[in-house]
């Protein structure tokens, strides 16, 4: 079962520092006598083999050179920036507007040919109509503290980027937990428009929805955070302060192992489609 996000990036960051710390150590250095090689306080040695401190590319550098290790610099970089890749904060993505999120890494969408996404709170973006997507960012606006809500045109651009879904070429699978149908996030005729896409989406040959009933008995995964994998070379997490991305392969085959299970406790076409019409009609 998947861990924690942001401890799995957090993870990330202490394989390298336990590389620099062992490369110290094998090269006989105390931590304040390669301070003193790489010119700063010792503090900053013993923070960043601790984790607590990022260390940038010229910090690596030096401490390479100071270890007379210059053969790993390019790998130890690579891996820190791909720890720290890992883990964006909210609040740095929303400072130019929740609109301008939604056209974001517009390769990956592209490049992407097997969606599966698990939402175990929310209708899935791709699946989202114009009145729920303003509702949800609506929401995200005023929680997050955006300086214009943008949440509409945001809305609009969510819809349009989940065009792709009608594309040739690609397959979506959803396993969406039922009690994301039953959060109303919108006013009730937004929400039944929503669901009553759903329906039409659904159907479509290239989409396979499964919803997974509150009630089930067969559950061998409890409800996880939303998470997105786009073939196999990525994992987008959702949490309240960042998106956490994985793109290591064990991890993503963890994922890949939870996604497959949950999937398993969903119903499918007309059983799915009763849950769906069952949460219609606990609008009125």
């Amino acid at each position: 079962m998947p861990i924690s996000p942001s401890s799995s990036a957090q993870a990330a960051r202490q394989v390298v520092a336990q590389r620099l710390r062992d490369m110290r150590r094998t090269a006989g250095l105390t931590v304040t006598e390669l301070a003193d090689r790489c010119g700063w306080h010792h503090a900053k040695t013993s923070r960043i083999e601790n984790s607590r401190t990022a260390p940038t590319a010229t910090d690596i550098r030096l401490w390479c050179r100071a270890c007379d290790t210059l053969d790993q610099v390019d790998d130890l970089i690579s891996q820190s920036l791909h720890a720290e890749s890992m883990y964006t904060e909210w609040r740095t993505q929303v400072r130019e507007g929740l609109a301008a999120l939604q056209g974001r890494e517009p390769r990956l969408f592209q490049d992407t040919r097997h969606f599966r996404v698990y939402s175990g709170s929310l209708v899935p973006g791709l699946l989202q109509t114009e009145g729920y997507a303003a509702g949800i960012l609506g929401i995200s606006a005023r929680f997050r503290d955006v300086p214009v809500d943008d949440s509409a045109a945001a809305a609009r651009a969510r819809v349009d980027r989940s065009r792709i879904i009608h594309q040739p070429g690609r397959t979506f699978v959803f396993a969406v937990e039922e009690a994301a149908l039953r959060h109303q996030v919108c006013d009730p005729d937004a929400m039944a428009a929503q669901l009553g896409h759903l329906l039409t989406a659904g159907a479509l040959p290239q989409v396979s929805l499964g919803i997974i009933p509150m009630a089930t008995t067969e559950r061998v995964q409890w409800p996880r955070e939303t998470f997105h994998m786009y073939d196999d070379r990525l994992v987008s997490v959702e949490l309240v302060s960042a998106r956490v991305r994985i793109t290591q392969p064990t991890e993503i085959s963890l994922y890949s192992r939870a996604f497959e299970e949950l999937r398993g406790m969903a119903v499918y076409g007309a059983d799915a489609r009763a849950l769906v019409l069952r949460a219609i009609e606990a609008l009125h």
